[in-house]
């Protein structure tokens, strides 16, 4: 749906291709939202602005258009992608519009909502959510979180604290395995070979996480707080560093 200056599109991906809920873009964008259907397909969900996700605008007669694609990619964004569709919202050109670089200006944006957040796990390979939590001691875990924009100006998405612990829910007396401290360091990296990947967009990010010895026969949890904020405004206190 293309609204004022938003789209909002869902898009049901097969069951075969549920597990790559990762390698699915609306340009830049990865899915604002994904959810499991009860018919085992998948529904991911991109809600973002205009301005957002590196959509091309056009001037054509009277209209202003807005073009991008969905695309579907398997492999590493060198490669092409398997499936793209082209999307496209075209508008009224208001009367006197000018491109905004002839007519540079100010202003201030403010609103409240609600966000909505999410943490998954991926596979090794980073393609797709991984099917099982079973990791081998030394290999890595991809842990992707992602915070849905909507029609919220752009959010930078940053892990601010992560531990691991041993139960699901952390108690005053739950045993902890710290990972990231410091508002967004991540102290894994220190001695080991955890780090951040390159983003796709700035409302996601993905802890490249290598697997560690914690609560030998027990179940590990990894809790994290996330903070979504300005991408403009970083500081000591809002950041992602690796060592």
């Amino acid at each position: 749906n293309c609204e004022k200056d938003s789209i909002s599109i869902t898009w049901t991906i097969p069951s075969r291709l549920r597990q790559y809920a990762a390698r699915h873009f609306l340009g830049t964008c990865m899915p604002s939202g994904f959810h499991v259907l009860p018919r085992g397909e998948g529904k991911a969900e991109f809600n973002y602005k205009l301005d957002d996700c590196n959509f091309k605008r056009l001037v054509k007669g009277k209209n202003l258009i807005y073009k991008n694609e969905l695309t579907f990619r398997p492999q590493p964004r060198s490669s092409p992608a398997a499936y793209v569709y082209p999307i496209e919202c075209v508008y009224p050109r208001p009367k006197g519009w000018v491109p905004p670089f002839l007519n540079p200006g100010s202003g201030v944006a403010e609103g409240r909502g609600g966000l909505k957040l999410h943490m998954l796990l991926l596979n090794e390979q980073i393609t797709a959510v991984a099917e099982t939590n079973v990791i081998p001691l030394g290999s890595f875990m991809p842990i992707w979180a992602t915070v849905e924009q909507k029609s919220h100006q752009p959010l930078l998405l940053l892990m601010e604290e992560c531990v691991a612990a041993t139960t699901p829910e952390l108690q005053a007396n739950s045993n902890v395995y710290p990972i990231i401290r410091n508002k967004g360091c991540l102290l894994d990296s220190v001695k080991g070979n955890s780090r951040f990947l390159p983003r796709y967009h700035s409302s996601a990010i993905i802890l490249y996480l290598q697997s560690f010895k914690f609560g030998l026969g027990e179940e590990v949890y990894i809790h994290c707080k996330l903070l979504a904020w300005d991408p403009e405004v970083l500081s000591g206190s809002k950041k992602a560093c690796h060592y």
